[in-house]
């Protein structure tokens, strides 16, 4: 008890600290900068009044959007040449990399830092996961669920617009003889597409961490397909594409903040992760015989990797390269140090010893909790929800998760479910109008506001939506697996271990 009265004065000298540094920034930040520097309106096919844009320029955008409209082509289509030659080149360049890094977080990160949890005999169970999402997650997303989650505008599930990439690939010009670009923002739409691709991929992703060395392939494998397409599509348009969740007058309570994928991807898949490991039952042996990670190797390789490709995650939320772009980044990256270090310093504390594993999963419980606050809150406030989030999801994973007795094999719900909750939340108390000012002016977060809890309050709801949609319909999805052929390998199987029985291999084969 000594060392945790040491850890909660240690966090209560630090949130002191911060709340009395000033929130002005050395530079004032205005993210709709970028927006003014366009050089055509991607929607009307308008050309822009941006004063870096010669006369000549303008000739040559008026006739490209004359052309397009005329051969009936997607409105708002460039030329490559007028991409190449404007800011537009570098917004997408910077958004094909985050597409990069995202992809990167799926495998080879998340498929070591769950592939060293588990036990050796079904390491390449776990990255098969990975590895098949990857590929699955990509033709269901290519072929309708892009349409589905930014196809229209507002309402409750996006249309048809983009199936089978309609009005996304690059069209044909038949009056320039050229070919031209759909665009979307200071981007190609293929480039919105394939980086909105990468968080469906990992979102079902982490929901296996839960039902790990227990559950069927098949069952897996149907399950993120109706997932991925009943409930991370609408909820995706909800808060992204102008939905009921999303930041507005017309929202319900207003709507809520979310960067980066709190509501979208954590809690989601959290809380489909925690129904998932209850309905399926425990591992054989849990809480009555030691079930140890086989390689931590792996997994602070793969945390590193997940640390990494966060900075896709959430500076690209942004959707190109600004100012804001970096305070995003430097609030992820902060909240994941501040996130290693409490975890670590509450085991040193409280077990006498700071591990490897915990400083690990800490910084990725930091990372989640800063996902729906990166583009929202300051810098100092990052370092807050990192180390709260160190603290609470150890807690989590730690004391609920044993005292509740459900088995969530890698703390899918221990982490992304309350990390992700806590960030949603936190968002609200935090959000500073510095960073990005959504409200025109109007101090918005709870602080800020000097006590106005109408975001908090918009915070909670959609977390709270998120949990009923995402939970409710895990448990329909599953049930019906359940009953129809079944969720769970059979004992035999489950104590050979899934390498062999499901997949025919082996992770080791050492002489």
């Amino acid at each position: 008890m000594c060392g945790l009265k040491r850890l909660w004065f240690f966090l209560g000298a630090l949130a002191l600290i911060t709340v009395c540094l000033p929130e002005t920034p050395l530079f004032a930040q205005d993210p709709g900068t970028s927006q003014s520097d366009a050089i055509i309106d991607s929607v009307g096919g308008t050309v822009s009044s941006s004063s870096n844009i010669t006369e000549e320029m303008k000739e040559e955008l008026s006739e490209t959007a004359a052309a397009v409209k005329a051969d009936g082509l997607t409105e708002g289509s460039l030329t490559d040449g007028e991409i190449a030659n404007s800011s537009y080149a570098a917004h997408n360049a910077w958004m094909l990399v985050c597409c990069a890094l995202v992809l990167f977080m799926t495998a080879p990160g998340l498929a070591l830092f769950y592939g060293g949890l588990v036990r050796r005999k079904n390491v390449l169970s776990v990255m098969m996961h990975c590895i098949f999402l990857m590929g699955l997650m990509t033709v269901i997303w290519a072929t309708y669920g892009y349409s589905l989650a930014f196809g229209g505008d507002g309402g409750w599930i996006g249309n048809g617009d983009y199936v089978l990439m309609n009005g996304v690939q690059r069209e044909w010009s038949p009056t320039l003889r050229e070919p031209v670009t759909p665009m979307e923002g200071d981007m190609a739409r293929m480039t919105h597409m394939l980086f909105q691709g990468m968080f469906f991929i990992i979102t079902p992703a982490l929901i296996c961490g839960a039902f790990a060395e227990r559950m069927k392939f098949a069952s897996m494998v149907i399950f993120s397909i109706a997932w991925g397409t009943l409930i991370y599509c609408p909820l995706c348009h909800w808060v992204w594409d102008g939905g009921p969740l999303s930041y507005n007058d017309t929202s319900i309570l207003g709507g809520a903040l979310d960067f980066a994928g709190g509501t979208v991807v954590h809690i989601s898949s959290g809380i489909s992760a925690l129904v998932a490991a209850i309905l399926i039952g425990p591992r054989m042996g849990y809480l009555k015989e030691p079930i140890q990670p086989h390689n931590l190797t792996y997994t602070a390789l793969g945390a590193a990797m997940l640390w990494v490709g966060w900075f896709g995650f959430n500076a690209g939320s942004e959707l190109l390269s600004d100012g804001l772009t970096s305070s995003a980044f430097a609030t992820t990256h902060f909240a994941a140090a501040a996130g290693a270090v409490t975890w670590a310093l509450a085991e040193w504390l409280i077990l006498g010893k700071p591990t490897v594993l915990g400083a690990s999963s800490g910084a990725v419980a930091g990372l989640v909790c800063i996902t729906p606050a990166a583009g929202f809150v300051n810098l100092m406030p990052a370092l807050i929800m990192g180390a709260t989030a160190g603290l609470v999801c150890y807690f989590a994973c730690s004391w609920l998760k044993h005292k509740l007795g459900y088995d969530d094999a890698l703390d899918a719900f221990g982490v992304h479910g309350i990390g992700g909750g806590l960030g949603a939340i936190l968002t609200g108390v935090f959000a500073s109008r510095v960073c990005w000012d959504v409200s025109e002016g109007v101090p918005i977060g709870l602080i800020e506001s000097g006590g106005n809890p109408s975001l908090v309050i918009g915070q909670i709801a959609a977390v709270l939506i998120t949990v009923a949609f995402a939970g409710i319909g895990s448990l329909v999805l599953l049930k019906l697996l359940d009953v129809t052929i079944g969720l769970r390998v059979p004992a035999e199987e489950e104590q050979r271990g899934l390498d062999i029985t499901a997949h025919g291999e082996e992770g080791y084969m050492l002489a």
